[in-house]
């Protein structure tokens, strides 16, 4: 990224920041969650302003950072564009969700990162059972709809 925008360790840490005190399902720090979509979505060849969305891709869908706030943030429009895209709105049906994620260049790798930690079976098999196969079926309906059918 350029002079004009946050660098990653600037994005990170405002990320970290705005998620500070949250916790994930498990009541792990929601910085864990973060960090590995992040960490996935460079594992996956991202580009920095997708690896950026992957620091904030829940923080404006939990309002811990404001829809103005982003179209306003030091950051290249693409990480807005995917930063928006995986912000599900209330009551939005999953079929619209996805199709904007797949209709946002960037977007699908950073979604694939996120579905992977959210899917991993360690952090699955410490959430109560029904809690557990309620997100398995949830997470394996979303990488059907997103054309997601093989390794996340």
């Amino acid at each position: 990224m350029d002079d004009r925008y946050l660098n990653l360790t600037e994005v990170e840490a405002l990320a970290r920041r705005a998620h500070e005190g949250q916790v994930d399902k498990n009541g792990h720090p929601y910085a864990e969650h973060i960090a590995a979509v992040a960490g996935g979505t460079a594992a996956r060849g991202g580009s920095e302003a997708q690896i950026a969305a992957g620091w904030l891709h829940d923080s404006v869908e939990d309002d811990r950072l404001s829809r103005e706030w982003l179209a306003g943030a030091a950051l290249p429009e693409e990480t807005k564009a995917i930063v928006d895209a995986l912000t599900r709105r209330p009551e939005e049906p999953v079929e619209e969700y996805t199709a904007r994620i797949l209709a946002t260049p960037g977007a699908l790798l950073v979604k694939r990162a996120d579905l992977a930690h959210n899917s991993d079976p360690v952090r699955l098999a410490a959430l109560p059972p029904a809690t557990a196969e309620r997100l398995a079926a949830k997470y394996a309906r979303m990488r059907e709809l997103l054309g997601l059918t093989g390794a996340l």
